[in-house]
């Protein structure tokens, strides 16, 4: 299951990469669209359980990272206003 790399640009303009477990990140998120924060919170965190499911069902357990994650951006955008915009620059599988 090849992991994923998000970089994601901020209201305030710092980027953070993000990490998924698996390609479905690529199901609910486009790059350089411009998301509110309410959309790209629920998309991503949308995201981030579909890829937690599929190592569920491949390994047995959840991925804890993808839940970590998810906290991390929900963390991040209530420095924000709902309909501030993010977006995404980039998805790309992780190096292995």
């Amino acid at each position: 299951m090849p992991a994923m790399h998000f970089v994601v640009c901020w209201p305030d303009g710092s980027k953070d990469t993000c990490y998924s477990p698996s390609t479905a990140i690529e199901k609910h998120l486009e790059v350089n669209h411009p998301y509110t924060l309410d959309e790209f919170v629920t998309l991503s965190t949308r995201a981030l359980d579909e890829a937690s499911e599929r190592v569920k069902a491949k390994f047995g357990y959840y991925c804890s990272s993808a839940q970590d994650q998810s906290a991390v951006i929900v963390q991040k955008a209530r420095q924000f206003t709902a309909q501030q915009q993010v977006i995404v620059e980039k998805i790309t599988p992780v190096p292995v």
